[in-house]
């Protein structure tokens, strides 16, 4: 019974990154109490190696799983789109595991990666090159927000990444523009209560550590900013969504304990 969630790096109760995580963000213990008494924050790149490939093998289980298995083809335009050899953008990806899983699901799908954190694209690169897809993914160095590419793609997806972002309006602004009329815009984030409520339930306590171990402290590294924190409810999703020219929001009929899918119309 202790295989799968200690060794087995593909299986979804594997929970082993998750401790790795924790022990990088409890390493910047000193940064971020200093980064709460004066307003600034604490960078991923600052959480090192530790948060970030934690992070990433976290994620790696349902990004090489149920993404592509169930999830996407769940929504029946993308998943057309992407079988029939369509063009998706990943926009926040990581150490790539997202934009990979896609190309596993979709072989006849391309796929364009967007960030900026220099050991992760480097990280991305190399995982996309073991996993036989470099053909088909391409990893980019730039901040979203600037990408100057615009319409023509099928599907562009932001994962678990949204609330991290100190503009997380350009962001969308740039997805919206990146997707064009005939595009579709997907974001994955943390399924919270869609309103406060004290003391809030277990996933709820649980992300607002997270928000205050990394993902709050990382959206006030990067001055203006939003400080949206992992806790990001369904109606700041929308009021973003708003603000960057969509029109509303749709919460996906797509069953996960800790992520909501929504459709950005």
């Amino acid at each position: 019974a202790y295989i799968a969630p200690l060794l087995d790096g593909l299986d979804l109760s594997h929970i082993a990154p998750f401790a790795r995580a924790v022990v990088g963000f409890v390493k910047q213990t000193d940064l971020l109490l200093e980064a709460f008494r004066t307003g600034g924050g604490v960078s991923w790149a600052q959480h090192g190696a530790d948060g970030r490939e934690g992070q990433a093998g976290a994620n790696r289980p349902l990004f090489l799983g149920p993404l592509g298995r169930e999830y996407l083809p769940s929504i029946q335009d993308v998943d057309a789109a992407l079988r029939s050899g369509g063009r998706a953008a990943d926009v926040g990806y990581g150490l790539g595991w997202s934009s990979i899983g896609i190309a596993l699901a979709y072989p006849e799908a391309t796929v364009d990666g967007y960030d900026i954190d220099a050991p992760s694209i480097e990280a991305a690169r190399r995982n996309a090159r073991e996993a036989g897809v470099d053909d088909r993914v391409r990893f980019h160095a730039v901040d979203a927000a600037t990408v100057d590419t615009s319409g023509g793609y099928d599907a562009v997806f932001a994962f678990e990444c949204i609330h991290d972002l100190p503009d997380p309006v350009s962001v969308l602004a740039t997805m919206r523009r990146l997707a064009g009329e005939r595009g579709t815009v997907i974001v994955m984030d943390e399924r919270v209560a869609e309103t406060f409520t004290a003391p809030g339930d277990e996933v709820e306590r649980m992300m607002y550590g997270y928000s205050l171990m990394c993902c709050l402290a990382d959206g006030m590294s990067h001055q203006p900013s939003v400080g949206t924190g992992t806790v990001m409810r369904p109606s700041t999703l929308r009021d973003y969504a708003v603000k960057a020219g969509f029109a509303d929001i749709e919460v996906l009929d797509i069953a996960n304990d800790f992520f909501r899918f929504y459709r950005l119309r």
